[in-house]
């Protein structure tokens, strides 16, 4: 597929996709507001509630998710035992985080009451958080076994012949490593919810992890 326009409408029909352009703005906007604060308050203010905006639509983007994670236990757990048990935590801790990330959104729109807001946000950035620690956990393993499988194959001198294989683990690499930045991104944005501090909570911090996550996303999502 060579034209651009066909792939951004690929991308933007994708749930994932609309998240990573919303989350774009979302940390774009956060940065800005930072930015700005004390030289521009106007557009500060505009800033800061197009940041607001954009995280409340990402929620609402986000309605189900967590039985996404229960589909993939349900459907393909792992080869192994230990890759079946790292899916198992992962998926659980992830299905926390959506799950009552709905709860949290409810209380930031006013159906439900704001004190419950600083509940429910610990509790899913504390699953959030879990569950990301096993997803890189498990992509870290599978990242090494695949360089020794590649470096197996070029020991062996039959490089020429598997080069298919080769170039399947390679993509696959560059595609956990994407996977393993955002893993990583988020997770420090998780921990600004569950103990805030001036390094993970710093707008600069938060900004370039929310982005992170964002384009190693884009970068995942992106039709080929």
């Amino acid at each position: 597929m060579d034209d651009k326009v066909d792939r951004l409408v690929i991308f933007l029909a994708k749930r994932d996709g609309i998240d990573k352009l919303v989350k774009t703005f979302q940390y774009v906007s956060k940065l800005v507001h930072w930015r700005v604060e004390n030289s521009h308050p106007r557009a500060a203010d505009r800033a800061k509630q197009w940041e607001v905006a954009s995280g409340l639509s990402r929620k609402a983007f986000r309605t189900g998710r967590f039985l996404t994670g229960f589909n993939a236990l349900r459907r393909n757990p792992g080869p192994t035992a230990t890759f079946r048990a790292l899916a198992v935590l992962a998926n659980a801790g992830e299905m926390v985080y959506f799950f009552f990330d709905h709860f949290l959104w409810l209380s930031r729109v006013g159906v439900l009451d704001a004190k419950l807001a600083r509940r429910m946000s610990f509790v899913s950035a504390f699953g959030e958080a879990f569950g990301y620690v096993f997803f890189i956990v498990s992509d870290y393993i599978v990242i090494r076994d695949g360089i020794r499988a590649e470096r197996r194959i070029v020991e062996s001198g039959v490089e020429s012949k598997e080069g298919d294989v080769i170039r399947k683990i390679r993509a696959d690499r560059v595609m956990r490593l994407m996977g393993v930045a955002a893993n990583v991104a988020d997770l420090v944005i998780a921990l600004a919810d569950i103990e805030p501090n001036p390094v993970c909570n710093h707008a600069v911090t938060l900004g370039i992890s929310g982005l992170v996550s964002a384009w190693a996303g884009w970068y995942r999502n992106w039709p080929s």
